[in-house]
């Protein structure tokens, strides 16, 4: 079996509507599981919350998902930022459009890096942090 390295993101009750919206950028499969399915709901007010999500993209990509339940803290911070990079600009720039809609804040438009590639950062309506850098653009 391949090894592989993917996002897990955290949620406070709207995990699956964040994933179908991360359904909707990146397209692909979305496979969830809620806490009472698993039988693993301590609390009843978990019993709807997802419990684990993965969403499988057409291009390969993966990311995870779930909601923190009752008993433990939701602590969001800012340690972590998912990084989309390439070359391919217009599927890239397809991405930074859809999560900029209804994003909390832009940290940079996505524009001409003094590095020579085009670069963006922005934080999502959902608090997820993205950055997106596509290689030597013009």
């Amino acid at each position: 079996m391949v090894s592989r390295l993917n996002p897990y993101l955290s949620f406070s009750g709207n995990a699956r509507t964040a994933m179908e919206f991360y359904k909707s950028v990146f397209g692909g499969t979305l496979e969830t599981n809620t806490f009472g399915e698993g039988n693993m709901a301590q609390d009843p007010s978990d019993k709807d919350k997802i419990m684990h999500s993965m969403l499988t993209a057409p291009n390969g990509f993966v990311l995870m998902g779930s909601d923190t339940p009752a008993h433990m803290e939701f602590k969001p911070g800012n340690t972590m930022t998912v990084s989309l990079s390439g070359d391919d600009e217009a599927a890239l720039t397809g991405y930074w459009k859809q999560l900029r809609e209804g994003a909390t804040s832009v940290g940079m438009e996505l524009a001409k890096a003094p590095w020579g590639d085009s670069f963006g950062m922005l934080t999502d309506k959902f608090g997820t942090p993205w950055m997106i850098n596509i290689t030597g653009t013009h």
